[in-house]
């Protein structure tokens, strides 16, 4: 679900302008590069305007550019495959790095194609494995592909495309950046912590950086809402929570407008829901209620402490239904994730069982054995804050994958590990209302992110805001979001709102269009 949602977003970029580019090398000679652990497998000039990534993607509106491909062995069991897309000209002098989602497992050639209209010299990698996005069969015994996988892969990919670029063109980038979301979110922190210096400027949107806490609090949810049968809630009660939650909350910022704008001021209660006579599809029964209750708290372990906290309420429906939910018990895909990340990383048994699992055992030996090379949850940011670069969080409120307040207690604990002043310096969050995994949902959810539109055309969105607070040392004070119905040259803009730095909100004035962001303010709350 990651990689589709990710592959979705980039894959409706916008184009943008640069400047000419000399170039020092033509492209085929970047065939004989020599590169530590590397061989260059590809070095092939494209003037075709797309290309055809086997099985099935088509890429087309693309500038003339360079395709260099290779593969880096750091060790005896990795395998990591990496692709640098160099313009043939207008070239804008930056360097932007492409993440993954999921367990990876394949290139985001969306994200390189989305980068490459914009003028970047773009690269991405597989992470040291070939795989569907919820697939983790690959580790099954192999330690040095979790490294790859985990922090090892993206960090030497950057080094070597960064070499390629500079053999290319004859000179460096100027500035470089990172622009991902979900896995990528969490590879995105883990190299503004591991590798400070490789990066200028980051955007990490929905980071999965407490990998083993999400997974494992998965497996205290997973038995409390599909160990009982009778506490399974259907895709088909789902509206019936939406319309409860968005009747509690939806107009408490004095706006109705089919989402939350702020859900850590929604005190929802699902006892509100229990079914008074008999079952149907407008109300739960006890055991749902308990159920429903526990997706909002999350995981705990046996003594009551927080694993990781729950989701957010207002966007149960849709939201909830291919995540959470599934089409039936034990279905959700993140549920998948589970499963596959115990078998295959933290315990070595493909038979293992979540429903059979001990919680504390699984959050224990998941901490021991995966902590230190999956999680990017180190708050000492202090030698990419020494390095000068720019970190920008964001998250979308109504998340069915990765609890929003995950990314709101990281952002808080590098607040308190660096001092509110320092970290105010170079890191910003923004809550995105209404918006679900890093794309889409009720809200306005389009601000330039992993190449999607921009509210107020080319050169307003996100990255550009990044861009200029590396380049420029100005910090944006908000963002302006747009919400658009249909894609591409015909799509018009149905609201837009702004993204405000947290901890502050946006709040209506109280005239004009609520669809129109000129008529909200961001205020403190």
């Amino acid at each position: 679900m990651m990689r589709t949602l990710l592959s979705a977003a980039i894959t409706t970029a916008c184009l943008t302008v640069a400047m000419p580019a000399a170039r020092a090398a033509d492209c085929a000679s970047l065939q004989s590069l020599k590169l530590p652990e590397t061989t260059i497998t590809m070095a092939l000039r494209v003037t075709t305007g797309g290309v055809v990534i086997p099985p099935e993607t088509s890429l087309t509106g693309l500038p003339a550019f360079c395709r260099v491909a290779g593969e880096i062995r750091p060790t005896a069991d990795s395998v990591i495959k990496f692709e640098v897309w160099m313009p043939e000209t207008n070239w804008n002098e930056r360097f932007l790095g492409v993440g993954n989602g999921g367990f990876a497992g394949t290139i985001g050639y969306g994200g390189l194609a989305a980068n490459l209209r914009r003028g970047f010299a773009t690269a991405g990698t597989d992470a040291g494995h070939e795989g569907d996005a919820e697939d983790a069969s690959w580790a099954y015994q192999h330690p040095e592909k979790i490294k790859d996988f985990g922090w090892r892969a993206l960090h030497l990919t950057t080094d070597r495309a960064k070499k390629v670029i500079a053999a290319f063109y004859g000179r460096s980038a100027r500035q470089s950046y990172f622009d991902s979301c979900s896995d990528g979110g969490r590879e995105a922190l883990m190299e503004a912590q591991r590798f400070p210096e490789d990066y200028d400027g980051i955007l990490a949107g929905a980071p999965a950086n407490n990998w083993t806490g999400l997974l494992s609090s998965g497996v205290d949810v997973t038995q409390v809402t599909a160990g009982d049968p009778a506490g399974y809630i259907s895709n088909m009660k789902l509206p019936a929570i939406t319309r409860a939650t968005l009747a509690a909350c939806d107009a408490q910022d004095g706006v109705k407008d089919g989402f939350i704008n702020d859900p850590a001021e929604c005190h929802f209660d699902p006892k509100v829901l229990l079914c008074k006579s008999g079952d149907s599809l407008d109300c739960l029964t006890a055991p749902q209620v308990r159920s429903l209750a526990k997706f909002y708290q999350g995981g705990t372990n046996s003594h009551g402490e927080s694993i990781m906290s729950g989701y957010a309420m207002g966007d149960e429906w849709p939201g909830w239904k291919d995540w959470v939910i599934g089409h039936g018990p034990g279905s959700g895909s993140g549920l998948g994730y589970v499963q596959n990340f115990f078998r295959y990383m933290v315990y070595d048994d493909p038979k293992w069982n979540v429903l059979a699992a001990n919680v504390d055992d699984a959050w224990q030996q998941a901490n021991d054995k995966m902590a230190a090379d999956l999680n990017a949850t180190n708050a000492d940011l202090s030698g990419f804050a020494a390095h000068g670069g720019k970190l920008i969080l964001y998250h979308g409120w109504d998340d069915p994958a990765i609890s929003p307040w995950s990314t709101i207690a990281y952002y808080k604990s590098v607040r308190k590990q660096m001092g509110a002043e320092k970290a105010d310096g170079f890191v910003q969050l923004y809550m995105v209302p209404g918006m679900e995994h890093c794309v889409g949902g009720p809200g306005a959810a389009s601000f330039g992110q992993l190449g999607l539109p921009e509210a107020s055309g080319p050169g307003s969105g996100i990255l550009p805001v990044l861009e200029e607070w590396v380049e420029k040392g100005t910090p944006a004070k908000e963002i302006v979001a747009a919400k658009f119905d249909g894609t591409g040259k015909t799509a018009t803009t149905k609201m837009t709102r702004p993204l405000c730095p947290y901890p502050q909100v946006a709040a209506y004035k109280g005239t004009g269009s609520t669809d129109d962001a000129a008529n909200f303010v961001c205020r403190q709350k």
